[in-house]
């Protein structure tokens, strides 16, 4: 069985938008923003949602949550000085872990440049072991299906 090609993703995809600004450093050799930038900005939309929603505490909370799978596929090439629309919604919720996805557009494109996903298991702080998600972080993550 052949898998389908990965296709890019419209705005009504996602439920909740974050503005990225890029950055001159962003961009590399060939004049474009380089693809690990992609899963930095991954990381910034989602984590700036949870901490906005008062879920997330980077700092002091009893949980953190640790990448265990990440992927990416890119459409379109992005280029400073443009604005990142990050679209957020969540595929997945288990007891300890979630499957974010992310969709990066140009500035007012309708599809997505790049979409791609990453998981976090929320473990204790201290012991690194899988704690279940909390009643209020649960609440913020079902807004984003």
């Amino acid at each position: 069985m052949t898998a389908l090609k990965p296709q890019a993703l419209p705005r009504t995809a996602y439920p909740v938008f974050r503005n990225i600004t890029t950055r001159w450093m962003d961009n590399d050799a060939y004049g474009h923003v380089n693809n690990v930038v992609y899963y930095s900005w991954f990381d910034t939309a989602v984590n700036a949602h949870l901490i906005e929603h008062g879920v997330l505490d980077i700092h002091n909370g009893d949980s953190i949550g640790l990448v265990v799978e990440t992927q990416c596929n890119y459409f379109a090439p992005l280029a400073f000085p443009q604005t990142v629309e990050a679209g957020i919604r969540v595929a997945h919720k288990g007891s300890s872990s979630v499957r974010y996805e992310v969709g990066l557009f140009a500035q007012g494109e309708a599809l997505t440049a790049a979409r791609g996903h990453f998981v976090h298991v929320y473990v204790d702080r201290i012991t690194r072991r899988p704690m279940p998600l909390a009643a209020k972080f649960q609440l913020v993550l079902d807004k984003l299906k």
